[in-house]
């Protein structure tokens, strides 16, 4: 299974951002493997607005099943849910610790937005 995580640096072993639409970056890793890669987020980080419909949209792109993060605004949520994608909030540690959560079971899907939008 492929999913995404956001991450502070492109490091698996970098902190969670605990932000979505304005994450420093994505990981995208297998879990079967635990190979990764880094998708950017850089164009998200300072917009004025759309930073979570943007991102959402990146991540549709992926091909990931999931997107494992902090927190999770209304409209990124719609982008995701729309798309199939199983979101996870609430994940701490390390972008490498919320995998091993997310694989035993230790996280729960979301099932609406936890933070308004423009969340920052």
């Amino acid at each position: 299974m492929k999913i995404a995580v956001t991450a502070t640096a492109a490091d698996f072993d970098a902190p969670m951002d605990l932000r979505f639409g304005r994450a420093a970056c994505f990981l995208v890793v297998d879990t079967e493997t635990m190979s990764w890669s880094v998708v950017e987020n850089t164009q998200n980080l300072n917009a004025a607005q759309g930073a979570g419909i943007q991102a959402g949209k990146t991540i549709v792109e992926t091909g990931c099943t999931a997107i494992i993060t902090g927190n999770c605004g209304p409209k990124a949520f719609r982008i995701l849910t729309g798309a199939g994608i199983k979101i996870v909030t609430g994940a701490k540690g390390s972008a490498r610790q919320a995998v091993e959560q997310y694989k035993a079971g230790e996280l729960q899907e979301s099932s609406e937005a936890n933070v308004e939008g423009h969340w920052i």
